[in-house]
């Protein structure tokens, strides 16, 4: 039996891949790329914008109008979570959904639709979540099973072979910002952590796989632990991965911090713990007071700033990311100067920026003074030339350093066909990031870590060349541990 999964939106999203991917290969079931090929066909959807859920419903329409007589076709995650019952009326050869916190029941919901088809029945069955266990309901017609089950956070998460020597470790679920333009409350529900224990395990558990790297994620990583009463917790989980796992693993990275949520003790075992990377990932959405208080965010600048200096006075080398949304509903030319003025200000290192979308169900959607298109692109693009210089300028402060980077595999220098190493250092996240380029080299295992000298720098990416001996040091280790 083999199985074909596409996975869309972010990483958390990838994490319960991760999870189905290691449930359907413990029953015997092999990956493989080409649709035709599978057997059970599974897409964990997006549904955050309204523009990822067009994605989502476009893929689950392409694989259905290819899907042959004995495939499967499930429909998982966000979007499911959300509307359900859209995606089977927009998607009539769907056969099962599968909610977000419903991953781990992939093979019963399989075997039930399986046994249906064997007995030439024509229901289709849903798994989702957020509804006491056992309790049954029609959603659309279709027999719907739902429950949020007790064990699904107590127990670390079953894994597949780790990728590229990075995975992502989702420590909690659920979200209780009360951010007006956001939909994930509304389908993730309220925050959920995972114990600490779980969590340590299955950091472990990866660092075994062949993890060098753990990215740490959460729709707010900084509010572990608040639903037990502990909301300072992050420190310590960090200081217990840290501590009880070996020296195979190199970095941990820390992302989706909630400003007001970096507390001093974050800030202190962030720079004392060798294996935490100076960088951080804290969205902020916006720069203009006015704005924030429209989007129910934080809108006490002072606090921002007081949190960059802690940050930076405790680690001078830290790479700061965020994200904003421009052309938020009643945004005036002031207010967005307003936020001009503060990434000016502040100096990130790293930028992401999109147009505000009007979310259906969301405050935001509802608000009037809605900006229009054309001057919310306008807009991205002046925000986004304002901060390609500043990038500039802090890559080029790493030219003549050497670096420590994670090798994610090779290519080819377009024209010359000369080899090409795709690397990342400290300063990138893996998929949303910029990349160290090291020319000339090939044949190293993605995975691996290596040295190297930066000798050049661009908006977003470096450039460097390996220390005498690093490339065959790497290649060896790899030989060594395989």
């Amino acid at each position: 039996m083999k199985y074909h999964l596409v996975t869309l939106g972010c990483p958390k999203n990838k994490v319960d891949s991760d999870g189905i991917e290691m449930l359907l290969r413990g029953a015997d079931y092999l990956p493989t790329d080409r649709q035709q090929d599978a057997d059970v066909l599974i897409v964990n959807t997006c549904g955050f914008l309204e523009a990822a859920k067009e994605e989502s419903i476009g893929v689950l329409q392409e694989l259905g109008r290819r899907k042959r007589k004995h495939q499967i076709l499930v429909a998982a995650g966000c979007l499911v979570q959300r509307n359900g019952a859209e995606v089977l009326d927009r998607v009539p050869r769907v056969d099962g959904l599968l909610g977000t916190r419903r991953w781990m029941d992939v093979l019963e919901l399989i075997g039930q639709v399986r046994g249906g088809k064997q007995r030439r029945r024509l229901e289709r069955y849903a798994l989702l979540g957020d509804a006491p266990a056992g309790d049954a309901e029609l959603l659309g017609g279709v027999p719907a099973l739902l429950g949020d089950p007790t064990t699904a956070f107590t127990a670390a998460t079953p894994r597949p072979p780790v990728m590229a020597g990075s995975a992502y470790l989702k420590i909690s679920d659920g979200c209780n910002a009360p951010c007006a333009f956001c939909t994930i409350p509304s389908f993730k529900g309220k925050l959920r952590s995972r114990p600490l224990e779980a969590i340590v395990d299955e950091a472990a558990a990866l660092v075994d796989a062949g993890a060098r790297e753990l990215v740490v994620v959460a729709q707010d990583t900084t509010d572990y632990g608040r639903d037990w009463g502990e909301p300072n917790s992050l420190p310590r989980l960090l200081s217990a991965i840290c501590n009880r796992t070996d020296d195979r693993l190199k970095w941990v990275r820390l992302m989706y911090a909630y400003p007001g949520h970096v507390s001093d003790e974050l800030v202190e075992v962030m720079a004392g713990q060798a294996k935490i990377v100076p960088y951080l990932d804290m969205p902020l959405q916006h720069g203009d007071p006015r704005t924030l208080r429209r989007m129910r965010r934080p809108s006490k600048l002072e606090m921002v700033y007081d949190h960059m200096e802690k940050l930076r006075r405790a680690m001078p080398d830290i790479a700061l990311r965020t994200t904003f949304i421009v052309g938020y509903p009643g945004e005036t030319e002031e207010e967005f100067q307003g936020l001009l003025d503060f990434a000016r200000a502040i100096e990130f290192d790293k930028v992401g920026a999109f147009p505000f979308s009007p979310e259906p169900g969301t405050p935001s959607a509802e608000l009037p003074d809605q900006v229009p298109d054309e001057v919310k692109q306008e807009r991205y693009a002046r925000l986004m030339e304002q901060q390609q210089p500043i990038s500039l300028r802090k890559n080029q402060a790493m030219v003549g350093r050497m670096l420590d980077v994670l090798v994610e595999g090779e290519g080819e220098i377009e024209g010359s066909g000369e080899p090409l190493l795709l690397a990342r250092s400290y300063r990138d996240a893996p998929e949303i990031d910029g990349l160290v380029l090291v020319p000339g080299v090939r044949d190293v295992p993605a995975g691996s870590m290596i040295q190297v000298h930066i000798n050049g720098a661009m908006e977003y990416d470096l450039v460097g060349e390996p220390l005498a001996g690093e490339v065959f040091s790497s290649k060896r280790s790899a030989i060594e541990l395989g």
